[in-house]
């Protein structure tokens, strides 16, 4: 009796052993439950935010962003949006029913009636000028020169009716004007020249109805000129641009990071179907525009200087040919007989090179340079001849579209090319073909008058023979004082030209 009872008191102690160790493990376990739990989330908290922005990164980048706010505020309000409705009026099927039974009641044929259509374009344009109350719109030509109506909307989108005052296709420029009472800014205008490859730009204007949309990128490349001089072949040399530009940005302004505008965006290159921005963009460089600005305001036209040359850029092989590689310029390959060049000794041949010590850098930098010359200045041209450098001093005239149409004068009217080994081969001619390949004869010129044929290869010049490119020009200029007239190839017979008496 007593074992058990000693037995029993031993199993109570043991059992309330192990009840007090539960007890005590299952507190344990609830405190570092509880302790844990703030832990985790502080370490999460962490996570989230583990990279501090240095001070100096945050002063330079904020500093850059106070720059492009700043330059866009100061160009915003110059900048406006065209609404151009032009009429336009096109023949449509009437639709009456009885005209099946009993034919077109109208008169016309069955052609149905002239219905007139009004539609609207969107562009940009820069507010540059003001006088008391009118105020005058900078844009480009193919924004506003068609149009019959327009509408100028200012950055609050106030709208005023306003006025066609010019418009130059050449440069592809046009000015409006409006009035208001209210105060507008004229935007500053900076100086293009001075862009360089890589500097900021900021596109401002409309783009597909947007207003005042912004746009910023880099300025890719300067003195560019596309293939035909851009659209509606204009002679500017253009500032080309990542900087999105879209329909409607054209006229807008191409602004560099003070807010200075250099240039006009005009158009873009796309492979989209919907004419959407793939960062080839391109804006009229402003000091291309700058004389237009006064010249619009006073007369409404652009006056332009003339030389009376018909000017070529020369591929590697020309340039070879007359032994000019390296050299930047353009070919005098035509002249006009009794203008400014003529009169001053310039020649088919010459290769120009300057102007007044300005380097032209190909056709269109040439023209842009010599369209700005007025009628009556003096300017020094600067041409390689024979492989010399030359000067001669020329006497500008004011270009018309009556002169430059008269392809009677133009001398000699033929574009001609060497022979090379691929040419011949193209042509199956012999590769001991001799000649110069005629690549271009143009209408109403001598050389088309005396029977001169595009494919023709020429041998000779009044007798002389044409060994090469340089020769060719040679000739030209020291033995056809008095007339003209060829020795060529056409086909398998030998021929002469007819004469042309100067």
């Amino acid at each position: 009796m007593n074992l058990v009872s000693k037995l029993s008191s031993k199993n109570f102690f043991l059992f309330n052993l192990v009840l007090i160790g539960v007890i005590i493990g299952f507190s344990l376990a609830f405190l570092s439950f509880s302790c844990s739990t703030p832990q985790s989330k502080r370490t999460a908290r962490a996570e989230e935010n583990p990279i501090i922005i240095p001070e100096n990164a945050l002063s330079v980048a904020e500093g850059l962003q106070v720059a492009f706010s700043a330059a866009t505020n100061k160009v915003l309000p110059s900048v406006v949006e065209l609404k151009a409705i032009s009429t336009r009026r096109q023949q449509v099927p009437s639709g009456i029913p009885w005209e099946f039974f009993f034919g077109p009641q109208d008169g016309n044929n069955g052609q149905g009636q002239e219905r007139e259509y009004r539609a609207q374009g969107l562009g940009s344009g820069i507010i540059v000028r003001q006088n008391k109350d009118i105020y005058y719109v900078l844009t480009n030509n193919h924004v506003v020169g068609d149009a019959n109506e327009i509408v100028v909307v200012d950055n609050n989108g106030k709208e005023y009716p306003a006025e066609l005052i010019g418009k130059d296709e050449r440069k592809d420029l046009a000015m409006v004007s409006f009035k208001s009472t209210d105060s507008y800014p004229l935007a500053v205008l900076g100086d293009s020249d001075a862009v360089k490859v890589g500097d900021w730009a900021i596109a401002v204007g409309n783009p597909l109805g947007f207003m005042s949309s912004v746009t910023m990128g880099i300025v890719s490349a300067v003195g560019r000129t596309p293939a035909g001089g851009g659209p509606g072949n204009n002679i500017n040399d253009f500032i080309q641009t990542d900087a999105s530009i879209n329909q409607g940005n054209s006229g807008g302004a191409l602004v560099n990071i003070r807010g200075e505008v250099i240039g006009i965006n005009t158009w873009i290159v796309t492979n989209s179907s919907g004419g959407g921005s793939i960062g080839l963009g391109f804006a009229i460089p402003i000091n291309n525009a700058k004389r237009s600005i006064g010249e619009f305001i006073t007369s409404g036209v652009i006056s332009y200087g003339w030389l009376g040359v018909n000017l070529m850029d020369l591929d590697r092989d020309m340039m070879k040919a007359l032994g000019i590689e390296e050299k930047r310029g353009s070919l005098a390959a035509q002249v006009f007989l009794g203008s400014p060049a003529d009169k001053a000794g310039i020649r088919p041949g010459d290769f120009i090179t300057h102007v007044n010590g300005k380097e032209a850098r190909g056709s269109n930098p040439l023209m842009l340079i010599v369209g700005d010359l007025k009628p009556g200045d003096r300017a020094k041209f600067t041409v390689i001849r024979d492989g010399v450098s030359r000067d001669f001093d020329v006497r500008i005239e004011a270009r018309t579209e009556s002169v430059v149409a008269d392809s009677k004068k133009l001398w000699p009217g033929v574009n001609v090319i060497p022979l090379t080994d691929a040419l011949r081969e193209s042509l199956k001619l012999d590769k001991k073909a001799e000649g110069l390949y005629v690549a271009q004869v143009l209408a109403e010129t001598p050389s088309a008058i005396i029977g001169l044929q595009r494919n023709d290869r020429i041998t000779g010049i009044n007798g002389e023979t044409i060994k090469d490119l340089a020769s060719f020009y040679r000739i030209l200029r020291e033995k056809t004082d008095r007339e003209l007239w060829f020795n060529i190839i056409r086909g398998d017979s030998t021929l002469e030209t007819l004469k042309f008496k100067k």
